[in-house]
Parts: C-alpha cells; sequence; structure tokens
C-alpha cells in the first residue's frame, strides 16, 4: 500500500489548493471572535468609538440610527452590509424597501468611518463589522451597556428588496408576529422583548404611529393628545416623535415602563404589553434595568451572528456602497 501515499499527498495538496481558490471566490464563513483584527487592524475599535462618539454629540438621535441600521442590515440575509449598498441603473438594494425607504439613516456616518478605517487599514475591516461595532457603541454613548463584538464579517456583494420588505417588522406588527419573525432568526421571545427595548432611544415618523394615537383604545388619554399635536389626522406624515418622552435620549429601561403605563408609541411596541405572552417579561424590564441591559446585550450579539447564506458572494468592500 505504500505505493499509494504519494498519490494521496499529492490529492490532498490539490484538495487544499481548491478549497483555498473556492475561499477566494466564495465567503468561507469561519467563527467570528472578538479578536479577528487583533493582528491586521488592531486601532479599529477605538477608530469607530471616537467617531461614534462625535456622531452622537452632535446629534443624540444618530445613536438610535445606528442601532436601527444594525437590525435592519442583520435581519435580511444576516449581517452583511447589503443595506449600504446603493441603487445602481442595474441593480436594486433595500435602501428604497418599505421599512428602509426615507427612514433609516446614519449612511454617511458609516461611509465616514470607513474612510478612517480605510485609511489605517486598507482592505481589511468589513463595512458589515463596521456596522456592528458602531451600534455598541451608540448604545453605550447613550448610556447602555457594552459588549465585546464578535468580528469577521464579510460584505455582501448583493442585496435583496424583496428581502427587506419581507423579513423586517413593520410598526403594525402584532405579539406573535413580532415572536414568529424573531424566531425565525433562532432569536428567542426573550430576545425580541430585550431588542424592542432599543426603542428607548429615538425618533418615529408620524405616519408610523398616526393610527395609533387616534383609533386605538389601549393607550393613555393624555398621551395620546400630546402626540395629536404633532401628528394631524391628515399631513405632517414625516414630523417625529419620540418613543420614550420621558428619556428620549437616554438608554434605559423607561421604554418598558411607558409600555405598563399604555404609552408605547407604535403598535408594534404597546403589543408587547396587551395582553399577550411578553407581558410578564416587559413587567420584569421595567422594574429591573439591569436585567434589560444585559439581555440586551447577549441579544445583541446573538443578533450579530445572523450569517448569510453559505455560498453568498462576499469581500471587503473599499466602499460600503458598491461592490469592489
Amino acid at each position: 500500500m505504500s505505493h499509494r501515499r504519494p498519490e494521496m499527498g499529492i490529492l490532498f495538496a490539490r484538495s487544499l489548493a481548491l478549497l483555498a481558490l473556492l475561499c477566494l471566490l466564495l465567503p468561507c464563513h469561519g467563527k467570528l471572535s472578538t479578536k479577528f483584527y487583533a493582528k491586521s487592524c488592531p486601532g479599529v475599535a477605538t477608530i469607530v468609538r471616537s467617531a461614534m462618539a462625535q456622531a452622537v454629540a452632535k446629534e443624540p438621535r444618530m445613536g438610535a440610527s445606528i442601532i436601527r441600521l444594525f437590525f435592519h442590515d442583520c435581519f435580511v440575509n444576516g449581517c452583511d452590509a447589503s443595506i449600504l449598498l446603493d441603487d445602481t441603473p442595474t441593480f436594486t438594494g433595500e435602501k428604497n424597501a418599505g421599512a428602509n425607504a426615507n427612514s433609516v439613516r446614519g449612511y454617511e456616518v458609516i461611509d465616514a468611518i470607513k474612510t478612517q478605517v480605510e485609511a489605517a487599514c486598507k482592505g481589511i475591516v468589513s463595512c458589515a463589522d463596521i456596522v456592528a461595532l458602531a451600534s455598541r457603541d451608540a448604545v453605550n454613548l447613550l448610556g447602555g451597556p457594552t459588549w465585546n463584538v464578535q468580528l469577521g464579517r464579510k460584505d455582501s456583494r448583493t442585496a435583496s428588496q424583496s428581502a427587506a420588505n419581507a423579513n423586517l417588522p413593520g410598526p403594525g406588527s402584532s405579539a406573535a408576529s413580532l415572536v414568529s419573525a424573531f424566531a425565525v432568526k433562532g432569536l428567542s421571545a426573550r430576545d425580541m422583548t430585550a431588542l424592542s427595548g432599543a426603542h428607548t432611544v429615538g425618533r418615529a415618523r408620524c405616519l408610523f404611529f398616526r393610527g395609533r394615537i387616534y383609533t386605538e383604545p389601549n393607550i393613555n388619554a393624555t398621551f395620546a393628545a400630546a402626540r395629536q399635536q404633532t401628528c394631524p389626522q391628515s399631513g405632517g406624515d414625516g414630523n417625529l416623535a419620540p418613543f420614550d418622552d420621558q428619556t428620549p435620549d437616554a438608554f434605559d429601561n423607561a421604554y418598558f415602563r411607558n409600555l405598563m403605563a399604555r404609552r408605547g408609541l407604535l403598535h408594534s411596541d404597546q403589543e408587547l404589553f396587551n395582553g399577550g405572552p411578553t407581558d410578564a417579561q416587559v413587567r420584569k424590564y421595567s422594574g429591573n434595568a439591569g436585567m434589560f441591559a444585559t439581555d440586551f446585550a447577549k441579544a445583541m450579539v446573538k443578533m450579530g451572528g445572523l450569517m448569510p447564506a453559505a455560498g453568498t458572494p462576499a469581500e471587503v468592500r473599499l466602499n460600503c456602497r458598491k461592490v469592489n
């Protein structure tokens, strides 16, 4: 049998060469690691943190926008920066999907961070990893928890507006549909409730909460009247209101206390405390800020682990808005 060993060695070498070639052509999704850039771009976390600190100091709402950007990326074919791709004459991306058009923002902040990261470590750090780091810093800069971000994602070379329309829960979602949408992604009802707590910061457009403040019975009357001042029954679709009018720019657990007082801004917010499966968890978070912070951080890591399907063409984009 010994005369076959050289042949086996040659076959093994060829197999390794073929695998290496496939990894160049297709993403070989390795395990994410908090140390992924420890040698190749050790300063990336500092660059992202500094840029996010400037962005949030200039406009606190931008922190909430970056958190949302991360969610809207990960929920559509995994955390692959597909949401950042601009439309072209031959390509329709996700930016104008129903849940994203005139709503998702912060693209320029990611562009600015990418420029700084590229100057420090050209072609090394993916846009998807920058968004993951930026969302962690956004939460922390607004007073919320921090966590170790798993890194090593690649950027998709494609995007899907239809997938964005199908996968992103809308403001009229029921509790059952929210639980189901998150379950499809491997996220529990507890994860979903914790992640919904991101609505302790940020603003929503009148278009998305008008129906609730004028027609729904499970709403605090004083709260509804206050919201109606800036959201008329017709017109003013783009007028903004804070999700949490108690501490609108502080990442805390006030969102859950608001739900218990029937002061949820969106229908989908109040659904979390409306006699359904998440009521008990809302009660716990409303009385235990530490539990919410811990669960939120864990759920963000879990959501950040959503990966594109095997074989999805990927790369490290040099410009987050277009493929290389």
